[in-house]
């Protein structure tokens, strides 16, 4: 029996990320729809013909082509990955005004289109550039969605994973704030299995808690570190991208460490960072407000003050 309606995922930006992005959401059947924009068309063309000729050994088909920003009008979700890409020994926040000015033309051009959907940023600093997109398109807080500390938060577990000898999937920990130097691990909420991590580095007397530092700081700085070898971070914020597109189509009800907008939560307000929330159909549907030790208030109300002034300059 043929569904009426289809999932149609739009992605602009068809870079490394926007690729990544692409390849690991056709190998993991997420959408029946995938129509790549790049300001470049013909690389847009060369990419949706390259991925096309894989769809034999996808797990189920997807139909895939370049398009125009009128294939916005009936997409689900719009994913942005446009922009330009951090440079060695760039911050993420350093690249705010030259994206802001890429963003403000790209979300009007969309939104011309009709479109109604919901809106996945990942372009760099994420966090604003999500609040620009919410700010630019009039859409509903809930309906525009950044890709957050989903990724720190999957460096995290799996470096967790790698000290505890723990498949990363049984550690439950995130990292909240902004995506990138003012960051945070809630080491008070972190278990590996269904044990506290503090019970963990009791029990078990050769493992340091003073090691957890280091494991932070190389979550932390993972891009810097990638960038310097490789000149690109793009594998793991594509399966990210991936993993909250699933939470979105799939109606899941997930729990996912976005990029979303706080009114009162947390004790902040105004402003996109990232925090625990329930993905769903309709987008954010709920922000998780944990409960913080004093020392992880004080350093997510830094990084809350850090961002906001960043933005001023452009919001």
């Amino acid at each position: 029996m043929n569904k009426e309606k289809v999932n149609r995922v739009v992605l602009v930006g068809t870079g490394a990320v926007g690729c990544s992005y692409a390849y690991s959401l056709i190998n993991q059947g997420v959408a029946e729809e995938l129509v790549l924009i790049d300001v470049n068309e013909a690389k847009a063309e060369g990419e949706a013909m390259d991925l096309n000729h894989g769809m034999p050994f996808a797990p189920s088909p997807i139909n895939v082509w370049s398009g125009s920003y009128q294939d916005c009008s009936s997409a689900d979700l719009v994913v942005i990955t446009a922009g330009l890409a951090q440079k060695p020994g760039e911050t993420r926040l350093e690249l705010v005004e030259k994206n802001t000015k890429i963003f403000k033309q790209i979300v009007k051009s969309i939104m011309e289109s009709g479109f109604d959907g919901i809106f996945l940023v990942a372009t760099n600093p994420v966090d604003i550039l999500t609040y620009v997109t919410w700010k630019e398109s009039g859409l509903p807080k809930e309906r525009v969605i950044g890709s957050g500390t989903v990724l720190d938060s999957a460096r995290l577990r799996f470096a967790l994973g790698k000290y505890f000898n723990v498949d990363t999937r049984n550690v439950h920990a995130a990292i909240i704030g902004e995506h990138g130097d003012t960051e945070l691990p809630v080491w008070s909420h972190a278990m590996i299995g269904i044990e506290h991590l503090d019970t963990v580095l009791e029990r078990k007397g050769d493992l340091k808690k003073e090691s957890l530092d280091d494991i932070f700081v190389n979550v932390r700085d993972a891009a810097y570190q990638i960038i310097e070898r490789k000149g690109a971070t793009y594998y793991g914020i594509g399966m990210s991208l991936v993993r909250i597109t699933k939470a979105i189509l799939n109606n899941e009800n997930s729990i996912l460490t976005v990029s979303a907008y706080l009114s009162g939560e947390y004790g902040q307000n105004d402003v996109y960072i990232g925090v625990p929330a329930k993905i769903n159909r309709s987008g954010i549907q709920e922000i998780i407000e944990i409960e913080l030790d004093d020392k992880e208030k004080e350093q997510f109300n830094h990084s809350v003050l850090v961002l906001k002034e960043t933005m001023k300059p452009v919001i």
